[in-house]
């Protein structure tokens, strides 16, 4: 295995030179804490939204959402992102870097985050202010807390001088909420019902940080279900169940993955758990499931002024309901995915890189080979098996650049779990092909009429 101080940068390489991720603005020298995903990264990225999304919708109570990057300003006014959604920001005296407070006490380990009061964390700051060294000039020169706002702000529909601020949406959540009541009015959804969607979020993040980990400009996978206050407690926990079964179908190492409580609750939270995986950089949230009330519905209806309530069929009475979430970054777990699949090996007496992605998840599902690119012969057959395979399933490609060792080599760093490639006792002999296995390297002979169903068997 790859050393775990290493491990971040190898990653990172690879996926540029695979193709999986590229810097965002690179060459014009990158801008923090944005990423391009290349064409396997695109591929990932739609198997991970793919397969949150199946888990959604095997719930018949399930609706699905794609709601507006930008709302009314009020939105956020009402959800407490305006005057409470903010990191607290310390600044280097000596390189005038700017940290953030909480990461810089992790560092010796003082638990403290973002939901503390400014107050509070400047009292634990200035407290252990002689044990903290800026990572960038390794100098114990801080300015005081402040706490920065993290929405990011647009100029879209403001005009004049006056006009309101206009925020880009901090979380996907907000749009699941002030379209909860037009979901509930299509008449085909009662409580308790879910609102799923996936979407784009902006955050103003002071230090984004650790490749896909923390960026500015990410993804999220949320789920918003609307439950009877009564029923909250049980649905929390068969919710909490089943998300970590979820990772199961992903194919990780279940010693990666572990339950953490809040300490320290937001001020709607009735109760919050995050599913947490052990980065090479330590444990970390990826998935946050929490019980948040009726805050959110609550404040809608108040700024709003819309009757937000339910109706209960058998009390004949009327109800805010309460809101169990769900809520996983894409891009985390793109990074928890690709983390868990590296490894390092020998192969034939050959140092390889290799991504052991769970076949279901991997970009790459089959790579088709002709044995030689310089025979005609070889390359014809090649493209009639690609091309029946790439109708059957997706993630086929035909690849002859290169010998076979190092087209072996390459679908290995892409983490292609299976290689056809057609030979000359495909042609001479009819003896169909051969199917390699990426993690064995053992190869196994099937006739062409039985490929397909064979792919199909071990990719699922």
């Amino acid at each position: 295995m790859a050393k775990e101080e290493t491990k971040m940068e190898k990653i990172v390489s690879l996926c540029k030179r695979r193709g999986f991720v590229f810097q965002g603005s690179e060459i014009y020298g990158g801008f923090a804490g944005t990423y391009d995903f290349g064409p396997y990264g695109v591929a990932l990225r739609k198997n991970v939204v793919d397969a949150w999304t199946n888990a959604m919708k095997e719930h018949d109570n399930m609706a699905l959402l794609d709601s507006s990057i930008f709302t009314a300003p009020k939105v956020w006014e009402a959800s407490g992102h305006v005057s409470g959604f903010s990191d607290p920001l310390v600044v280097c005296k000596e390189c005038h870097s700017k940290q953030r407070a909480d990461h810089l006490l992790e560092t010796i380990g003082i638990s403290a985050d973002e939901k503390m009061t400014e107050e509070r964390i400047n009292k634990i700051f200035d407290a252990h202010r002689d044990k903290l060294k800026c990572p960038i000039c390794d100098k114990k020169n801080f300015s005081s807390v402040s706490a920065k706002n993290l929405l990011a702000t647009a100029s879209l529909g403001m005009f004049e001088e006056g006009d309101q601020q206009v925020y880009l949406r901090g979380e996907t959540a907000q749009g699941i909420f002030i379209n909860y009541k037009n979901i509930l009015n299509i008449g085909m959804y009662s409580v308790p019902f879910g609102i799923a969607q996936v979407g784009k979020a902006f955050r103003n993040e002071i230090s984004p940080r650790q490749f896909l980990f923390r960026k500015r400009e990410f993804e999220q996978m949320e789920m918003q279900y609307f439950v009877h206050p009564k029923d909250a407690h049980i649905i929390y926990e068969q919710w909490k169940d089943e998300r970590m079964k979820y990772y199961e179908t992903l194919g990780l190492k279940k010693d990666k993955l572990r339950w953490k409580q809040h300490e320290n609750l937001v001020f709607y939270a009735k109760d919050a758990w995050d599913i947490q995986y052990e980065f090479p950089f330590g444990w970390e949230e990826l998935e946050g499931i929490h019980y948040r009330g009726d805050y959110d519905l609550s404040q809608h209806q108040k700024f709003s002024g819309v009757d937000l309530s339910a109706y209960d069929e058998d009390t004949k009475e009327h109800f805010i309901p309460h809101v169990v979430e769900t809520s996983v970054g894409v891009d985390r777990t793109i990074l928890m995915l690709l983390v868990d699949a590296y490894d390092e090996d020998e192969m034939n007496g050959e140092k390889r890189i290799v991504l052991r992605f769970s076949p279901n998840m991997a970009p790459v599902k089959v790579a088709v080979f002709p044995l030689l690119k310089n025979k005609p012969v070889l390359v014809e057959k090649a493209r009639e098996i690609y091309m029946m395979l790439k109708k059957e399933f997706p993630g086929v490609v035909f690849d002859d650049n290169g010998n076979i060792g190092k087209r072996y080599r390459r679908q290995d760093e892409i983490g292609t779990p299976f290689c056809v490639t057609v030979d000359f006792e495909t042609i001479e002999k009819g003896e169909g092909v051969t199917v390699r296995d990426r993690d064995s390297g053992k190869q196994e002979r099937v006739s062409i009429e039985k490929l397909s169903d064979l792919l199909k068997n071990k990719i699922n």
